[in-house]
């Protein structure tokens, strides 16, 4: 066994190392993750130990960042690229959802290309504007595009490899307020698949869905919940494009209560699909709508606002007990 104890940080960088080490195809490029190893310094050291043209320090560009990971997919390799911060990604929206989506389907899939793109996400970090968005809604959006988000670091090292191993873009959106939250590793295990879901606490009374930065947060909801005798099962969602349906089937005809948690605003967010399609698959098994917390449909506000726009305990336990009071 290989474990230890590492920060969703580390974790992503001992994956960025392991794709580095295995296979010569695999680049990263971005601002700034070369000299100074990232804002976060998520690929600190990378570049030393693997040099200028595997760890490439790009212009602030991220249209040209993009683009030009498409062209090195194109040519056989596997590029892994860093978004600086998620506001920062619209300027390479263009080539994301006209080129890198839609190329499998327009070369009748015959032209793959298996780029990574990196996205720290979401608030709670006192930033300022720009650097505090969930914009995963409009990507899952796109055919052609999958999007993921660990919450924990054995989920940030195994679902990157994944993510840089499939032939398919991915987005990796990672939850930056968690990204110093530890949790064991093991380097050597079999994982999963990369879009399953899985239960991170088991219960009988209501789920709670959640991915990313919210899945910690649904976790102390549920064990404030236990201490008034309400038994919440919380399942990690890992992925939000595709969806693992099945598994949110399965755990709502057990517990018959679903409320959906996500930073993003709740209007048209990840969670109106998630709502949509329970309310249709599991209509008979239903004790109370689906319920949905997320921010507010508003800016992103100034840093001392957060707390209030941001979905916290208290909000998540005041949808519980809504949805249990029917």
């Amino acid at each position: 066994m290989a474990a230890e104890k590492l920060s969703i940080v580390k974790a992503i960088n001992a994956s960025l190392r392991t794709a580095l080490e295995t296979d010569p195809k695999v680049l990263i490029m971005g601002e700034d993750v070369g000299k100074l190893g990232g804002v976060f310094r998520v690929t600190d050291g990378l570049q030393k130990d693997f040099g200028e043209d595997r760890v490439i320090d790009t212009p602030l560009a991220e249209s040209g960042i993009v683009g030009t990971a498409i062209g090195l997919a194109l040519r056989g390799y596997r590029p892994v690229v860093e978004i600086q911060f998620d506001g920062f990604v619209f300027p390479a929206y263009d080539q994301i959802v006209t080129q890198l989506a839609k190329m499998h389907a327009r070369a009748l899939g015959k032209i793959k290309l298996p780029v990574v793109i990196r996205i720290p996400y979401g608030g709670a970090i006192g930033a300022v504007e720009h650097h505090s968005e969930s914009p995963e809604a409009l990507f899952a959006h796109v055919p052609g595009l999958k999007c993921v988000s660990a919450s924990n670091a054995a989920d940030a090292y195994w679902m990157l490899q994944q993510a840089i191993q499939s032939d398919d873009p991915v987005i990796f959106f990672e939850p930056k307020r968690r990204y110093h939250d530890r949790s064991e590793v093991d380097t050597e295990a079999i994982p999963g698949p990369l879009h399953a879901a899985r239960t991170a606490r088991p219960g009988t009374d209501l789920t709670l869905a959640a991915y990313g930065p919210m899945v910690k947060t649904c976790l102390e909801a549920a064990a404030a919940a236990e201490e008034e005798g309400k038994s919440l099962e919380v399942l990690d969602l890992r992925s939000m494009s595709p969806i693992d349906f099945d598994a949110i089937q399965a755990s709502v005809e057990k517990t018959r209560r679903l409320v959906i948690v996500h930073e993003a605003p709740v209007f048209l967010g990840t969670g109106s699909e998630i709502a949509a399609r329970i309310t249709e698959r599991c209509f008979y098994h239903l004790e109370a709508p689906v319920l949905r917390v997320g921010g507010y449909h508003a800016p992103y506000p100034p840093s001392r606002l957060e707390d209030e726009y941001l979905p916290g305990l208290d909000r998540v336990l005041d949808a519980v007990d809504r949805a249990l009071a029917y």
